[in-house]
């Protein structure tokens, strides 16, 4: 029998996919399932007056739900602070608030039923800029629309400023993002004796359990929540599943029916949650030969009208804001405030990326007032093994940062197309740039330690066994690479290890699947349970028999909630990100030429889909930093179609070399596995503004860059350059 681990099997899941045998939540229906749809506000700020039906419309076979058919109103999550509807009286915080619920059979008598409710709000004056919300131009959130703050500390950064040789300050601004996974947000929800059952297209089916519990008052035996199979997530379908869930079961209670909702896109993109915008100001001090001694950060960002999973979002991005570097002295404030726009949420790297951008776009600008190339910079900088990083953490072991740093930039020829300078082709200009970063895997701090995530594993009478996790596959390939490690650690061949389907009635609660932490954390519970079993079996007990198991953290690790000091994440996975691009100097279109990522994932499972997760992460990056931006209008979004909102398809995917580096982590699986699926999202975009910057010259320190962002970018440095002036 051959080991599993390092090969790159198939997918587990392909053959029913590419079928088309796989079931998604809209190909799946109940007898008598009736069609669900949401009410929502339109305007951004105000209160809610009335709900009223028109009596001049047949509201025979139609259910309405209003705030007064909801239990307890509240969507549970990290604070109790959005309703499930708005109840009259309440508070409109954002443009698509749901209001009412309407099912009937017909899908077109829904949709004339919602515009036959009438709505009176008392509207009020919405807060739609997070600088005007710090600044309390309006309550939203008492006492001062500040969700969340952190702060981080190592030294005494700010004295340490005045001391430095050369002190540079700049500020840095990142957009929203749409997760724009392939399939809508989806659920279908019914009642029976048993109690609730919702099936959807999800990430965490224990976060629904919870929120139907909390609503419904019910204990966990009278709910199950399945995931079906599902279309993507990229963080977009962590939460907001328990919103949609919770509007499906109030319908299905009233009606009597099992109620099926499906967005649209257009509602998808509009409702749900999206990346946190922010800005970032740092501030460094360092040597004259570029040796990096201190850094001021300041991070604010736009968590939109409700808490949802913003705490998170804020604390990766204050703990990555200091970047993959050494300095003996941080200060990093971070504070997220709330705006009258819909509420934002996790999306793949949530609040790194944002952060990132920032202090990769910073050393840029260091390396050019020093006259050094900025990839030389920082790779004289990057932290390397022994190192202690902004929270004090110790890196013990599994450290790639240079090996990364190496592998790119020899793959790419970076070093001779820097020093050659860009190469201009009649009116079309080539660069090249990259980035350097880190991604803690797994919860931060001592989030594992208080998840106790579990994993079970049966061995069945006919010989086989069975998987059962609550970490789900959303297409980053779960099945296959738990599939891999139980075998190993089984000693039985691969086709013998079959894969549960999630359900929160006969799966344990593994944790959500965030956080990079699925294959790292989960992962290792699973080969765990896979030697547990194979001892036992080995020693005669008799099938079936049932390993469940624990996480145990990896031992020594100290964090300090009240200080944010300490072992921020039990390791970190590494990444260096190299960029050629081709700009037109006339029309200022961007196109990415060549790609080149280097990412230390400890040990890769499965090869081919370790690259999988990269290029595809490394894509959604290209989108954020070239094609992607939400228009806003009084708090309402003008592109919520995939016409006019632009991501990047295959045929925009430029020429990947992806090189994998392998330092094993102790305590990841299959001899050192570590998190892989949110580093990718982190240096896309830096790498390609700094082959931009190369290419033209243009230093842009805001996303997008869009081809009208660099022209009037390119038509505001003329002056400074005629000056003399630094552009």
């Amino acid at each position: 029998m051959h080991p599993q681990i390092g090969r790159s099997v198939p997918r587990a899941d392909g053959p029913a996919k590419v079928t088309g045998r796989a079931l998604y939540v809209d190909d799946l229906t109940r007898p008598g399932t009736l069609h669900g749809a949401t009410l929502r506000s339109a305007f951004a700020r105000g209160r809610l007056r009335a709900i009223t039906k028109d009596p001049a419309f047949d509201w025979a076979g139609v259910t309405v739900v209003t705030a007064e058919d909801v239990p307890v109103n509240v969507v549970a999550l990290i604070a109790d602070d959005q309703p499930v509807l708005v109840p009259p009286g309440g508070e409109i915080r954002h443009m698509y608030e749901p209001l009412a619920l309407v099912a009937c059979e017909d899908p077109l008598r829904l949709a004339q039923a919602l515009l036959h409710l009438r709505v009176a709000v008392s509207l009020q004056p919405p807060v739609l800029d997070m600088h005007e919300s710090l600044a309390q131009k309006a309550l939203i959130v008492p006492p001062a629309n500040v969700i969340k703050s952190y702060t981080i500390s190592r030294g005494n950064a700010k004295a340490a400023l005045e001391r430095a040789a050369v002190v540079v300050t700049g500020t840095y601004a990142v957009h929203h993002q749409e997760q724009l996974y392939i399939e809508p947000q989806g659920v279908l929800a019914w009642w029976d004796d048993a109690g609730a059952h919702v099936t959807g297209s999800l990430q965490c089916p224990y976060y629904v359990q919870k929120g139907v519990k909390k609503t419904f008052s019910l204990p966990d035996d009278r709910i199950d929540v399945v995931q079906a199979v599902t279309g993507g997530g990229f963080g977009g379908k962590e939460e907001y599943p328990t919103m949609i869930s919770l509007h499906a079961l109030l319908l299905a209670r009233k009606s009597g029916q099992p109620v099926k909702i499906i967005y649209d896109r257009k509602e998808d993109i509009e409702a749900t949650t999206k990346r946190h915008p922010a800005e970032v100001e740092i501030t460094t001090g360092c040597d004259r030969d570029g040796t990096l001694r201190a850094a001021v950060i300041k991070v604010l960002m736009d968590g939109g009208a409700y808490v949802t999973l913003t705490p998170v979002v804020l604390s990766r991005g204050a703990l990555h804001a200091a970047g993959a570097y050494r300095w003996d002295h941080v200060l990093v404030e971070a504070v997220a405030v709330a705006t009258n726009t819909p509420p934002n949420g996790a999306f793949r790297g949530f609040g790194a990326p944002q952060t990132i951008w920032a202090i990769e776009r910073h050393l840029d600008k260091v390396a050019r007032k020093l006259g050094l190339d900025p990839l030389y910079l920082k790779r004289r900088n990057a932290l390397r093994l022994g190192d202690t990083t902004a929270t004090g953490q110790v890196l013990k072991e599994s450290v790639g940062s240079r090996k990364c740093i190496d592998a790119a930039a020899e793959a790419s020829g970076y070093f001779e197309k820097r020093e050659r300078g860009p190469v201009v082709h009649g009116r079309k200009a080539r660069g090249i740039g990259a980035s350097v970063f880190m991604h803690g895997a797994g919860f931060t701090g001592s989030g594992e330690r208080r998840m106790k995530g579990r994993v079970a594993l049966d061995a069945l009478a006919d010989g086989t066994f069975l998987i059962r996790t609550a970490s789900t596959d959303i297409g980053q390939g779960t099945e296959t690479v738990f599939r891999q490690i139980a075998s190993d650690a089984l000693g039985v061949p691969y086709a013998s290890v079959d894969f549960a389907q999630p359900s929160t009635a006969r799966v344990p609660d593994s944790g959500p699947t965030v956080a990079s932490r699925t294959v790292m954390v989960v992962g290792s519970i699973v080969e765990k349970a896979a030697r547990d079993l194979a001892k036992r079996l080995a020693a005669g007990e008799a099938r079936p028999l049932t390993s469940e198991q624990v996480y145990d953290p990896p031992p020594g690790l100290f964090w300090d909630d009240d200080t944010y000091s300490g072992d921020a994440y039990p390791c970190y996975a590494w990444g260096c990100d190299v960029a050629e691009v081709e700009v037109d100097l006339d029309t200022f279109e961007t196109k990415v030429v060549g790609f080149w990522a280097a990412a230390d994932v400890g040990k890769a499972i499965n090869p081919l889909m370790c690259k999988g997760q990269i290029e595809g992460g490394t894509l959604q990056a290209i989108g954020w930093a070239l094609n992607e931006k939400i228009v806003w209008r009084n708090g309402a979004i003008l592109n919520g179609r995939m016409t006019n909102y632009i991501v990047p398809t295959s045929l925009d995917a430029p020429p990947f070399e992806t090189l994998l580096v392998e330092e094993p982590f102790s305590g990841g699986p299959g001899g050192g596995a570590k998190g892989l699926g949110e580093l990718p999202m982190d240096g896309g975009a830096p790498a390609i503004a700094s082959a931009v910057e190369h290419a033209t010259g243009i230093a842009m320190d805001r996303l997008p860059l869009l081809p009208e962002d660099l022209f009037e970018a390119a038509r505001a440095a003329q002056p400074a350059r005629a000056t003399g002036g630094d552009a």
